[in-house]
């Protein structure tokens, strides 16, 4: 390969690189996509930059330590420098290569320690959904809209229609309504499992006998997978979960439906906020 090539194959490998980053589709795994899912929610927003901001810190200090390398051999090598010093201590030096790393820990530390606050938990919620890891399937209770549940299985590869994705595609998918500010409940029956839905941003342990507690705020419809994220036993890669975003009135819509289908026999469906919260929108508007 000529010197005319390689110069610019390095000079358009930053463009081939951001084309095969920005392919992924979002909600959804793309084979050869590099990066994150394109963010579906405000906390996978703040979690994308947090990253970018930390690929700049690495790589200038993967380039300064790189030049400080090249320098040295360069400056101390043999033929210039027969005679090598015995200086064996520098309090400049050494002051410098103790507090820079400190600063640029605390630069590191301020937003992660903003973004793991922002994670955690919304303080108040529009609405309640509860995600319990079985082996090997999820549960999900909807207690703010009738206290219904129903299990979501993975479809099997025989029973898959054209355009369903293997492994991710489940016989009820989980409907949510976009912006809203979901009270996500996580626990598990039996062994430890994980509910991980990389385009929100959300991978929370679910443990047996303990109910975990985060949020998210889908920012658009859609449909969106994710998978269990701990090593649960030999089902673990058949459990996926799928969620789809709907508008609200397309929620409350749903709700009754699912209402009757999924209604527990020794409850009673009752009022469902989802209609409420898709009236106030509309009075909002």
């Amino acid at each position: 390969m000529g010197l005319n090539r390689i110069v610019t194959a390095l000079a358009s490998a930053p463009a081939v690189l951001a084309g095969m980053a920005g392919s992924a589709t979002a909600g959804q795994p793309e084979n050869w996509a590099l990066g994150f899912q394109p963010p579906a929610s405000p906390t996978m927003e703040r979690i994308s930059s947090f990253n970018d901001m930390l690929f700049i810190i690495i790589v200038l200090i993967v380039v300064f330590v790189l030049g400080l390398l090249l320098y040295t051999s360069w400056r101390f090598a043999e033929k210039r420098n027969p005679t090598p010093s015995r200086t064996t201590h520098n309090t400049l030096l050494e002051v410098l290569w103790t507090t820079i790393p400190v600063i640029i820990l605390v630069i590191i530390a301020v937003p992660s320690f903003k973004l793991l606050y922002f994670a955690d938990r919304v303080e108040e919620a529009d609405m309640t959904i509860k995600a319990i890891g079985r082996q090997w399937y999820w549960s999900y209770e909807y207690p703010d809209d009738g206290n219904f549940t129903f299990d979501a299985n993975l479809i099997p590869d025989e029973d898959l229609e054209p355009g369903q994705l293997r492994l991710l595609e489940t016989d009820y998918p989980v409907v949510l309504p976009v912006e809203t500010n979901i009270r996500l409940l996580i626990t598990a029956s039996d062994v430890l499992h994980n509910f991980a839905m990389p385009a929100f941003g959300v991978k929370l342990d679910a443990v047996p006998g303990r109910v975990n507690e985060t949020w998210m705020r889908i920012n658009e419809p859609g449909t969106y997978y994710g998978q269990c994220s701990e090593l649960c036993g030999t089902g673990h890669a058949y459990m996926p979960i799928m969620i789809k975003a709907v508008t609200k009135e397309e929620y409350a819509a749903w709700v009754k439906t699912a209402q009757e289908e999924f209604a527990k026999v020794d409850e009673p469906a009752g009022t469902a906020p989802a209609v409420q919260l898709a009236d106030r929108d509309k009075t909002a508007k």
